[in-house]
């Protein structure tokens, strides 16, 4: 071998050894006396969460700045995603984790996992411990890819299997995959696109049941059924035909029925329908497919209708996430789920407990921006 050569392929040699060393040395944010980490409240029930925005911390500054407009705007201090109310009204009963700044870049993560070595929470975010959802995710992302988030949560699990035979992790993805076909929804439900996404998020989800249950068995798992993206303001002059109305329901019905077979004869598993849920609360098109919605009164104040903005009366935030009060009801609702399907000992949200959370959050307008 000529001498350029060797130095060649020992300058290679050194450039991956640098490489692996700063892979290997590359911070997550996490430090073995992390408060909280492994001392939660003596009866709470781990948390764990897996999804996609909408189950993505609102209040997470590392991913959104704090004068971003997305997640409530100038309202953001105090719009709180469903995990967020979870924590602020049932702490010591369910253990998300702390709250913490956590993570590494995708690539890094997927790197690390290459070379033997634990990958963490990717993307990097601030968000409870146990809180592996985050923007952006489809249902791939729950076990492949850079961000793939089922296996690198067993990993946090497999720290202290014993807690966790008393967990809840809650599934909530999928429509990501689905909202984007709605044109073809509301022209045939039984289009071969529709029953390829359905299927595979079906499988995927199913596969990470299926990985979460070989490590710890006696885990809870809640898949949440995706809701009815027709619904949202922002697609209120779309599909305004009985016909278009019908197919766009049948076609989620059959995605959603997919994820709940994944649940049947299993008491480990549970479904949270969130098409009935929304229904329940602000109602649904009419028979000849327009909008005609109900409007939610909370105490005697507050009174939320089914439109857009960062103002909490408003069931949706401009960047058309759900809102504070959607969340709140929603956060209620999981509670009362998760004691019906699960037996656990969760003290109800009671209707009077939510206005007293939500009327301060909710009084006034938060100041205007200087020169505003």
């Amino acid at each position: 071998m000529k001498r350029s050569a060797r130095f060649a392929t020992g300058g290679l040699v050194l450039a991956m050894a640098a490489g692996a060393l700063v892979l290997a040395l590359w911070s997550d944010g996490m430090t073995h006396d992390t408060p909280a980490r492994s001392t939660p409240a003596s009866d709470a029930i781990p948390f764990a969460v897996l999804g996609d925005s909408n189950s993505h911390s609102y209040q997470d500054n590392a991913w959104f700045p704090a004068d971003s407009t997305e997640r409530g705007g100038a309202f953001r201090p105090r719009t709180f995603q469903w995990t967020e109310v979870l924590v602020r009204l049932r702490s010591q009963q369910l253990d998300p984790g702390p709250w913490m700044r956590w993570g590494r870049p995708g690539v890094v993560a997927l790197a690390r996992e290459w070379m033997g070595l634990p990958g963490g929470r990717a993307p990097r975010k601030e968000d409870y411990l146990y809180n592996f959802a985050n923007s952006g995710a489809a249902c791939k992302n729950l076990m492949q890819g850079r961000f793939r988030q089922v296996p690198r949560l067993v990993a946090l699990m497999d720290e202290e299997p014993e807690r966790w035979r008393r967990g809840v992790v809650v599934v909530r993805i999928g429509i990501n995959n689905w909202a984007g076909l709605l044109d073809i929804q509301a022209k045939d439900p039984e289009a071969p696109e529709l029953r390829k996404v359905r299927d595979y998020c079906a499988g995927e989800i199913g596969a990470a049941v299926r990985r979460i249950h070989a490590s710890h068995p006696a885990t809870r798992i809640l898949l949440v059924g995706i809701g009815n993206e027709a619904d949202d303001p922002a697609n209120f002059d779309r599909w305004q035909s009985a016909k278009e109305s019908r197919n766009i329901g049948v076609a989620l019905e059959a995605f959603n029925a997919a994820i709940r077979r994944l649940t049947e004869g299993d008491a480990r598993l549970a479904y949270f329908d969130d098409v009935a849920w929304f229904e329940a609360h602000w109602g649904s098109r009419n028979a000849e497919g327009k909008p005609d919605y109900k409007t939610v009164q909370i105490g005697p104040a507050l009174r939320v209708t089914n439109t857009i903005g960062d103002e909490p009366h408003n069931s949706v935030l401009a960047d058309l996430h759900p809102g504070l009060v959607w969340n709140a009801l929603w956060a209620q609702a999981l509670v009362a789920r998760l004691r019906e399907a699960f037996g656990l000992p969760l003290a109800p949200i009671q209707d009077e407990e939510l206005r007293r959370f939500l009327e301060p959050l909710t009084a006034a307008a938060p100041p205007k921006a200087p020169g505003s």
